[in-house]
């Protein structure tokens, strides 16, 4: 179901809890509002749709993927990047990283591990932050 975009810098800025199976509707949802909003939106963390938990969802060219309870294990090459964000207005500067290891569960909750570069990365860094209560 597509859920509204929260844009709630106080619950923007909470941690979130982690998930467990019972909140699997969770991905649905975030599925469902981040091809609603694909002409604006490449990911999406479930806070920004009012939910308080660690799920991701990133946009892999022509695949949305999701990531529950993901957690960056390796960064390497630092930068600046000027990045936008569907639940705060304007861009902002930040430091990201040109490579990331992440650990997390799929849909079916089972674990992976992948290494990521460039945007994609990138997109990933953005959204883990979200789920640590980071804004950029």
């Amino acid at each position: 179901m597509e859920r509204t975009i929260n844009h709630d810098q106080v619950l923007l800025s909470q941690p979130a809890a982690p998930a467990t199976t019972t909140d699997a509707p969770v991905v649905t949802d975030l599925l469902d509002t981040l091809s609603a909003n694909s002409d604006r939106c490449v990911g999406m963390a479930a806070n920004m749709i009012c939910v308080n938990k660690n799920i991701i969802v990133v946009q892999m060219g022509p695949v949305a993927v999701p990531m529950v309870n993901p957690w960056l294990s390796h960064e390497t090459g630092a930068f600046t990047a000027t990045e936008g964000c569907l639940s705060l207005d304007g861009e902002r500067s930040t430091t990201r990283y040109r490579e990331v290891d992440v650990d997390y569960m799929d849909a079916q909750w089972r674990p992976q591990h992948q290494h990521f570069s460039g945007w994609i990365a990138q997109i990933i860094q953005h959204e883990v932050d979200h789920t640590q209560g980071r804004l950029i």
